[in-house]
């Protein structure tokens, strides 16, 4: 019966983006398709075959580009890499930034093997390989655990005539924090100040989280001082790991007024649920 009720619903889709497709590739037949597939309608031959006319018959190739990027969002990699090689069949060569969309889709969902061939495409067809696409990739390699392969991606950007940036360096220190390397995470904290580029919140709340998870409390409190003089402040995940240590007692007391300026923009979630910052 179930069963029963989806087809129509499918066909319905089908029909009106067909529809919509034959002229011209619609705004329209873009929101359908996307809120097909946010409903689990998962898209048949004839809605590729309607949208991949609109693409790739008239020509609408910055939409092909949103297209992969919605089905990456959603998980669909298979979808997404189907429509990227539609693209080069009919004659289209995916620009950096549509290859970059694809590649963070097949990272993000573990596809390292598939992220690494299709960044050796990139760099056969000479395209235009920036910080961000290596950023992709490095994160990537962090997330497969492959942090030795992270890391020499990270020291080889200097001979690409690449320098990272602020997000290059945290996702570094991301990496090794969560393969346990919190020493050579912080050396990667010191390293980035003298290379003159300066953390940001989200590189101080990572190193900090990064120790704590490795029940390096000290040390993550030092870090949590350092980051307060630099005018930071601990994020919703970084506070609620700290709210966990003081419910433990696992924090000197004598740091609450510390925790509580870090934290003034949670001070509210603070006081209602646990009221920790209202002792004595």
């Amino acid at each position: 019966m179930e069963e029963g009720v989806c087809k129509p619903g499918l066909v319905v889709y089908d029909t009106i983006i067909d529809s919509l497709c034959k002229d011209t590739l619609d705004d329209d037949a873009l929101n359908l398709f996307s809120e097909m597939m946010s409903k689990g309608i998962a898209p048949n031959v004839i809605t590729y075959t309607s949208l991949i006319h609109g693409v790739c018959i008239l020509g609408e190739w910055k939409e092909a580009t949103s297209l992969v990027d919605g089905f990456c969002k959603v998980g669909r990699i298979d979808d997404a890499q189907k429509l990227f090689s539609e693209m080069q069949t009919c004659g289209q060569l995916p620009d950096a930034r549509t290859y970059s969309i694809l590649l963070d889709g097949l990272c993000k969902n573990r596809q390292l093997s598939r992220a690494m061939q299709l960044f050796g495409e990139m760099e056969a067809k000479k395209l235009d390989i920036d910080i961000v696409i290596y950023n992709i990739l490095i994160e990537g390699l962090c997330i497969a655990g492959k942090i030795d392969s992270a890391r020499d991606f990270f020291c080889g950007l200097s001979s690409k005539g690449l320098r990272p940036d602020v997000r290059t360096y945290t996702i570094m220190i991301n990496g090794l924090c969560i393969a346990g390397l919190t020493s050579e995470a912080e050396k990667f904290l010191i390293q980035m100040e003298e290379k003159g580029c300066s953390p940001d919140d989200c590189t101080y709340n990572t190193i900090i989280r990064g120790f704590i998870h490795n029940k390096q409390t000290s040390r993550a409190m030092v870090l949590i001082q350092t980051m307060v003089e630099k005018g930071f402040s601990a994020d919703a995940s970084t506070t609620e790991l700290i709210v966990n240590l003081l419910l433990k007692d696992e924090v000197d007391p004598a740091l609450l007024p510390l925790i509580k300026k870090i934290t003034e923009i949670n001070m509210h979630l603070w006081t209602m649920k646990f009221g920790i910052l209202q002792r004595p």
